[in-house]
């Protein structure tokens, strides 16, 4: 079998010419089990970003022999890696074309019933998830759904999980749909010399997505709980008027003269500025470094304690709550918007005073929601988690570029332009014309789309800052450091162990059993760690076990595509799943209600397919 780009040959001569000993082979898969034991436990704990899993799982395969020095970052340079990173920023690039407001309108008179509501945005999320990143599309319908949610006065809890669950189904109809068909392609070309083309994934996979797509809109969204009963798209979700105080800067205040955030800092993360009044003139979000000034009327956002401690310090007059509501802090100039923190943001793990929200990038954070409960008081003291729902007010024309700096998934289309102008109707016409040159295999995909990126990047409709900005470096960080770590699992005989059982079992039962029992574990392993990830690990293990039973590698390849994109049990297995828990309230648990039945109902239907389409 050749190795696939960026694999590890098992005689290990680079590793001789270094001058260090190679392991035995038992103690070579022993330590590449330790390490993946120990990737997989720090993967489902979520106490570490998966990338920096990834990495250290490199180093220490790297430190203990199994992967040589001069293999240590092959992986970076590996077709799926590049073809990745090219589709994230096309579907970027997709997200700015407009297709929001067409989307809306499309689904508003499909809206009648909550069952044809959630036919209508599942298969809609399916269908732009299989020409763009699964995250790209959930980020298209996102706001989409709220909006149709809060005008039919239905609860978003049982939009949005199924919202999510057609973006990963959508996925598994193309090529470039997810990451793992894009890595399960290149297995097979190192190992029968070509990759599956762009379309060989849609038999089974619009199968699969039509199964699914029925199953949710049907009866699957009956199974999710009943919460977040109504948004109003004009009102934020967050319930702040409590935490409003107005009150007056007198002659004798030592903060007469001094800048605002000065006052601000009195709070230690719980007090905010959100409008200020002088001389009848009002001012929403004013700027942090405003010099304050004798009777300036200052409307403060802050929480019990904060707000003490500012009215004492400062010398403030109180003139009582403020006649103000979430809705009256903004105008045409300012505006609010109610974001989510996707993985990788910035925001993960700090907190708003210590990322200095205000004067840094211009935002009041006015309220935290975390799996649908608000945190009001000290928010800019909390520890932030990807998933949180933020309250922002700051001005409309920068609020769609901070958000994006900050990692923030805005989740309606109040107070900002959900997709800013962009590549236009261009970037459709590019990507087009690279999906045509890869189906018809006139070009390799990672050629064909970075060619199309670099096209709309000559046009200017994509500039050198958005090119950095748009591609999710986590995913590609894990992607180039991961695997070498499996192509090490594979050349130390570390796949055959573990194919071993399954290959006894193989012996015994018919195929349709092994296929079922290898997505199954599949399907379990991609729930707690990235689906990219386990792709990686599990591809060679697929062909392990083809090769064993002397099969060709294609069914169990199919096999471990589908269940690697199959991330439907819990909220960490994929971004679009997390992406929904905040705006959604949903808890841990609450995946597995519709996910559970999902995947039997994807395994029973798969199998005969693949069998069917990619005999063995």
């Amino acid at each position: 079998m050749r190795n696939p780009p960026g694999a590890i040959d098992s005689s290990r001569d680079s590793e001789h010419s270094r001058g260090s000993p190679a392991l035995p082979v038992a103690s070579e898969q022993i330590l590449i089990f330790a390490i993946l034991g120990g990737a997989l436990a720090a993967f489902a704990s979520g106490r570490l970003r998966f990338d920096v899993v990834a990495v250290v799982a490199l180093l220490a395969a790297v430190t203990g022999g199994v992967v040589p020095a001069s293999e240590a970052f092959s992986g970076f340079g590996h077709p799926a890696v590049i073809t990745v990173a090219a589709v994230l920023i096309l579907s970027r690039a997709l997200q700015n074309a407009g297709i929001v407001e067409l989307a809306a309108r499309l689904l508003k008179p499909l809206a009648e019933t909550q069952t044809r509501q959630v036919l209508a945005l599942t298969a809609m999320a399916a269908v732009c998830s299989a020409f763009m990143n699964n995250v790209g599309a959930l980020a298209l319908l996102l706001p989409v759904a709220l909006r149709t949610a809060g005008a039919a006065g239905r609860p978003a809890s049982q939009l949005l999980m199924p919202l999510s669950f057609g973006s990963l189904l959508g996925g598994l109809t193309t090529l470039i749909g997810t990451p793992p068909n894009i890595i399960i392609a290149n297995f097979r070309a190192a190992e029968t010399g070509q990759a599956f083309a762009m379309f060989d994934f849609a038999p089974v996979g619009i199968t699969l997505a039509l199964a699914g797509i029925a199953f949710i809109g049907l009866f699957g969204w009956r199974l999710l709980p009943l919460r977040h009963e109504q948004r109003d798209e004009t009102v934020p979700h967050f319930d702040i008027e409590g935490y409003i105080t107005e009150a007056r800067l007198p002659e004798g205040s030592p903060y007469v003269g001094r800048r605002l955030v000065d006052l601000e800092a009195l709070g230690q993360g719980d007090a905010s500025v959100v409008a200020l009044e002088r001389r009848g003139d009002p001012m929403l979000a004013p700027s942090a470094y405003l010099s304050l000034q004798a009777g300036d009327i200052l409307i403060l956002r802050a929480g019990t304690g904060g707000l003490k401690r500012v009215v004492e310090e400062a010398a403030l007059d109180r003139l009582g709550s403020a006649d103000l509501t979430a809705a009256n802090l903004r105008s045409e100039q300012v505006g609010l918007s109610e974001a989510v923190i996707t993985q990788g943001s910035r925001l993960e793990g700090r907190t708003a005073r210590g990322l200095r929200l205000h004067t840094r990038f211009g935002v009041n954070l006015l309220g935290v929601s975390r799996q649908g409960q608000q945190i009001l008081e000290r928010v800019g003291r909390v520890p932030l988690k990807a998933g949180d729902v933020l309250l922002l007010q700051g001005e409309r024309a920068a609020l769609p570029d901070t958000l994006a700096s900050l990692g923030c998934l805005p989740l309606a289309a109040r107070d900002i332009e959900i997709a800013p102008p962009g590549a236009g109707p261009l970037a459709p016409a590019v990507f087009g014309i690279a999906v045509l040159l890869t189906a018809f295999g006139i070009a390799a995909p990672q050629i064909a789309f970075v060619a199309a990126v670099a096209v709309l990047v000559l046009a200017g409709k994509i500039t050198l800052r958005q090119l950095y900005d748009w591609i999710d470096w986590p995913i590609v960080v894990l992607l180039g450091a991961l695997i070498p770590v499996g192509a090490a699992l594979e050349a130390t005989g570390g796949s055959a162990v573990i194919a071993r059982p399954i290959l006894a079992l193989g012996g015994q039962a018919p195929l349709w059993v092994v296929l079922a029992l290898l997505m199954a574990v599949t399907m379990l392993l991609s729930d707690i760690m990235n689906n990219a990830a386990t792709a990686v690990l599990m591809a060679p293990i697929g062909i392990t076990i083809a090769q064993g039973l002397g099969l060709s590698v294609d069914p169990f390849l199919m096999a471990v595509a589908v269940g690697a994109s199959s991330t439907y049990l819990t909220p960490i297995g994929h971004q679009s799943n997390l992406l929904v828990m905040g705006p959604g309230g949903y808890h841990f648990g609450d995946y597995w209600r519709m996910g559970l039945p999902l995947d039997l109902i994807l395994i029973a239907v798969a199998v005969p397919m693949i069998l069917l389409v990619w005999p063995a």
